[in-house]
């Protein structure tokens, strides 16, 4: 059985920045998972003492704070800020983008509509962004605009890792409600190129495994995209989650892997399944 492995995979830029930011500052503690991938987190545990924690009330508790990719809410920031915590800032430059967008656009009068995950870390702190907090208004489907109080002119983003087809739907249909639209592309262009080589490396695979965190949200955008082109694609956090029965019969074996999977996962899926090849 061929492997081969899509185009463009695995960590995103700014992912790539979130890890050697904390690898920089040993000893302190991440405000949330610093990124989607459990293992990544133990390797940094394990090798630069970089700890975890899952609320505002347990990031009091610690000096040095690293804010995950993701970002966390405006007013929880200010807090730690005010308190004389040291802030060490690995948010996404494109997960701060829209942030930006969100709180200016606000300022200036818009009605905010954030197409995404009401319950994604990132989302939520887009949201804290908004100046009035009921003039903005989180979507994932068409029908949720039909019954906001839009004023007249909106100022629309996206969650980084969404599909840009859903994205223009949001768009045609406030074009539709307003008089004013505001369109502001924040999807990243990572997640366009993982997805774009993940659908084509599909088309042709008889079986594809993707290689991602089961909570990331582009990791399983990545999984949907192959399952539309190849049946047989599965989600696998790491080696051992692998079946052998995926494979038996297989020509090709197609990898891809999610922005917040490291190469050191991929390379022991590849290696695995070798195994099980032989």
């Amino acid at each position: 059985m061929k492997i081969k492995l899509a185009s463009s995979y695995g960590f995103c830029y700014g992912v790539k920045r979130a890890i050697r930011i904390a690898e920089e500052h040993p000893g302190s503690a991440t405000y949330g998972p610093l990124i989607h991938n459990k293992d990544e987190i133990a390797r940094l545990k394990d090798s630069f003492d970089i700890g975890l924690v899952e609320n505002f009330e347990e990031a009091e508790r610690h000096d040095a704070i690293v804010i995950r990719t993701h970002g966390i809410p405006k007013d929880e920031l200010k807090r730690l800020k005010a308190e004389g915590k040291k802030i060490i800032n690995a948010t996404c430059p494109y997960v701060t983008t829209p942030q930006q967008i969100v709180e200016q656009m606000s300022r200036e009068g818009y009605s905010i509509v954030i197409f995404g995950d009401r319950n994604h870390p990132e989302i939520k702190g887009v949201y804290s962004y908004a100046e009035d907090a009921r003039d903005a208004f989180v979507v994932l489907e068409e029908a949720e605009l039909e019954e906001l109080p839009l004023k007249s002119k909106v100022a629309v983003v996206a969650q980084t890792t969404r599909k840009p087809a859903d994205f223009m739907k949001i768009v045609n249909a406030l074009i539709l409600k307003a008089k004013e639209v505001r369109v502001f592309n924040t999807i990243c262009n990572a997640t366009f190129e993982n997805q774009d080589a993940a659908a084509e490396l599909a088309r042709e695979a008889d079986v594809m495994i993707v290689i991602g965190g089961k909570h990331s949200s582009n990791t399983k955008q990545l999984h949907s995209i192959c399952k539309n082109y190849c049946d047989d694609s599965y989600l696998v956090e790491n080696e051992k989650e692998l079946d052998p029965a995926w494979f038996d019969g297989k020509k090709l074996c197609g990898i891809s892997a999610g922005a917040s999977t490291p190469d050191w996962i991929v390379q022991n899926v590849i290696d695995r399944i070798e195994k099980i090849g032989d």
